[in-house]
C-alpha cells in the first residue's frame, strides 16, 4: 500500500514522559512474554486462496501465512528477496523476469518448495479469473515457466512495475499438490511456507497464527497474535474502549479517532503517510442510467466533498480531486479543474443537452457501517437537494456488498481502496484499465494504452505526464468521482512495541515487527 513513506508516532497524554519510560523500551524486553497480541481489524478475510481474493483484510492475511518472490523491508520502497534469492529483467526490454527461487523453503505441511510451485500460483489465478481475485493485477504477464528452482515470467508487452506486483498478495506461493489448479481452494486451512501458520480460522471472527518454524526468508520470527475481525467501525471501537485487544487498525469511527488520546486511556499512535482513497464508482453497463456519460458528468458537478470530510468524517480525511492521490507521482486536480465547486446550473444543463429527464432515479450501494451510512446519507442529500436525482440507499455486509457491485446490482457505490504497491499504476489499470478490479463495466482504449505507457518507464517519474493524461481522460468520461484520501492510523496500547512498522505503504502487514515491551 502506497508510495513516498513517511512515519510519525505521535505519542499521546504524555504517556511515556509521566511515567519515565526511556526510548528503549519502544524495543520488545529480554524477559519476553508468551501470550499472544491482539489486533482487531475491519478488514476482514473473504477467501484464504491468494486466487480468490483482493482485498485488504485477505492480503494482509497472505502477508503472513504465504510467502512472495519479493517483499519490502519497513519504510523501503524497493523490494527486497524473499522466497527468492534473487531476480532480475533480462535485457532491456523488460519483457523477461526471472527469479532464483531459494532452495532451503518448505511449505507447513512439510513439502519443499519449488520452481514449479510458483509456476502454478501465478497461472491458476490466470487461469481461474475469480471474480473478487487478483488476476486484473497482472495484464502484462503471458506465461510462467519453471526451470529447477529458476522461475521465468514472460511479459507481453513492457512492464517495469512487475517487480513490485510479486510481492503482493497476488504473488502468493502455494503448494501446487492441494491448490487446485482450476477453481479456488475452500475451507479454513492454509498450506503456505510464510513467517507464520495458522492454528485457527473462524471466518468473520478471527485468526490465531503462530510463528511458522519452517520459515526462510527476509521476515523474522515473530509473537504469537490472534486477529479479530469486526464488521463495523463502532464494534472495533469498543473493543479497544473495553481493552479487548491490543492494537486497532484500519477503520475506526471518525469522531473516536478524532478524540483519542483526550482520555485518561494510555494510547500509542502511528501515523502512516500512506494513500488510502475512495471513490465512487459507476455501473457503466447497459441498463443502468449511469451508462450515460452526462448523468455521471452531473453527478460529478453536484458532489460536495468538503460537506463529506467534516460531516461524515469529522476532518479525518482529506478531499481528493484526482484518480492519483497527493504523494504520487503524476497526482493532478483534474476533478478539480472540471469542477472547482457543486454546481446544480452546471448539473442541470449537462442533463439538458443530453436529453436526459429528470429526476434521474438510481441506486447507491454501501458496505454496512455507521460512517459509511452518513456518507451515503449525505450524497444522497447532496443529490435530491439538487432537484436533479431520487436516490435509492441499499446497505449490504461486506462479501454482500462484493457480490452486488461485482453483479451490477447497484448503480453506483462507493468503495475505498489500498494501493498493492507504492507506485501510481497502483490506482491506474486496477481501477480504470480493462477488466478493473471494480466490476463496472468501464473500458477506454485510450486510457488503456496510455497506462502501458506508463509501465514501460524503468525511471517511474518519467511516466508523471501519461499519468496525467490518463486523469485528464477519467474526469471526460467519468467511470467514476475521487472522494477522499487519508492516512493509516495503527493504534496500540503502550505494552505493545514495533506498531510502527505493521504498515508503511508498501501492501505488506507485518505482524513479525510486533512485540511485548
Amino acid at each position: 500500500m502506497r508510495s513516498t513513506v513517511r512515519l510519525r508516532i505521535l505519542i499521546t497524554c504524555g504517556v511515556l514522559v509521566a511515567a519515565g519510560v526511556g526510548g528503549w523500551q519502544l524495543l520488545p524486553s529480554d524477559d519476553v512474554r508468551t501470550d499472544p497480541i491482539t489486533i482487531g481489524t475491519t478488514d476482514e478475510v473473504t477467501s484464504l486462496d491468494p486466487a480468490g481474493a483482493w482485498d485488504a483484510g485477505s492480503w494482509a492475511m497472505y502477508s503472513n501465512v504465504y510467502q512472495t518472490l519479493l517483499t519490502f523491508k519497513p519504510g523501503v520502497t524497493t523490494p527486497v528477496p524473499d522466497a527468492a534469492k534473487s531476480c532480475k529483467f533480462v535485457g532491456a526490454r523488460l519483457t523477461t523476469y526471472e527469479c532464483e527461487l531459494r532452495d532451503d523453503l518448505t511449505f507447513s505441511n512439510g513439502r519443499k518448495v519449488t520452481g514449479e510451485d510458483v509456476e502454478h500460483s501465478f497461472e491458476r489465478i490466470l487461469d481461474i479469473k475469480a471474480d473478487a481475485g487478483p488476476a486484473p493485477l497482472l495484464p502484462t504477464l503471458k506465461d510462467v515457466v519453471a526451470d529447477g528452482q529458476k522461475v521465468t515470467f514472460n511479459l507481453n508487452s513492457r512492464d517495469a512495475t512487475f517487480p513490485l506486483k510479486l510481492t503482493t498478495g497476488a504473488g502468493s506461493i502455494v503448494d501446487r499438490s492441494t491448490y487446485p489448479a482450476k477453481k479456488v481452494r475452500e475451507g479454513s486451512t492454509v498450506d503456505g511456507s510464510g513467517p507464520y501458520v495458522i492454528k485457527e480460522f473462524k471466518p468473520g471472527e478471527s485468526a490465531r497464527l503462530e510463528p511458522n518454524p519452517k520459515y526462510r526468508g527476509a521476515a523474522k520470527s515473530g509473537p504469537a497474535v490472534v486477529v479479530r475481525y469486526f464488521t463495523e467501525s463502532e464494534q472495533l471501537a469498543t473493543a479497544w474502549k473495553t481493552k479487548q485487544i491490543d492494537i486497532a487498525h484500519r477503520q475506526m469511527p471518525p469522531e473516536f479517532l478524532s478524540t483519542v488520546g483526550n482520555d485518561k486511556d494510555s494510547a500509542r499512535i502511528t501515523e502512516a503517510q500512506t494513500a488510502e482513497v475512495r471513490n465512487l464508482y459507476f455501473n457503466v453497463k447497459s441498463g443502468s442510467p449511469m451508462a450515460k456519460k452526462a448523468v455521471r458528468q452531473a453527478v460529478a458537478a453536484v458532489i460536495d466533498r468538503p460537506a463529506i470530510v467534516t460531516g461524515a468524517y469529522h476532518g479525518t480525511v482529506e478531499p481528493l480531486y484526482s484518480l492519483i492521490p497527493q504523494g504520487y507521482n503524476g497526482h493532478s486536480t483534474s476533478f478539480y479543474d472540471a469542477y472547482p465547486e457543486p454546481s446544480k446550473k452546471k448539473a442541470k444543463s449537462l442533463l439538458k443537452d443530453a436529453d436526459v429527464e429528470t429526476p434521474v432515479s438510481f441506486t447507491l450501494g454501501y458496505r454496512r457501517d455507521a460512517t459509511y451510512a452518513a456518507e451515503a446519507k449525505e450524497m444522497k442529500r447532496q443529490l435530491e437537494a439538487s432537484g436533479l436525482f431520487k436516490v435509492k440507499l441499499v446497505e449490504a455486509e461486506w462479501q454482500e456488498f462484493q457480490k452486488g457491485y461485482a453483479n451490477g446490482e447497484y448503480d453506483a457505490y462507493p468503495v475505498g481502496w489500498l494501493p498493492d504497491f507504492p507506485d501510481s499504476d497502483s490506482f491506474t489499470a486496477p481501477l480504470v484499465g480493462a477488466g478493473n478490479a471494480m466490476h463496472n463495466g468501464f473500458s477506454s482504449s485510450k486510457i488503456d494504452s496510455l497506462i502501458a505507457a506508463t509501465q514501460q518507464y524503468s525511471d517511474r517519474a518519467a511516466a508523471a505526464n501519461d499519468f496525467e493524461d490518463i486523469q485528464t481522460e477519467v474526469v471526460k468520461e467519468v467511470p467514476l468521482i475521487p472522494l477522499w484520501q487519508k492516512k493509516d492510523y495503527v493504534l496500540a496500547t503502550t505494552e505493545v512495541a514495533g506498531s510502527q512498522y505493521l504498515t508503511d505503504g508498501t501492501g505488506v502487514w507485518r505482524l513479525w515487527e510486533l512485540g511485548w515491551i
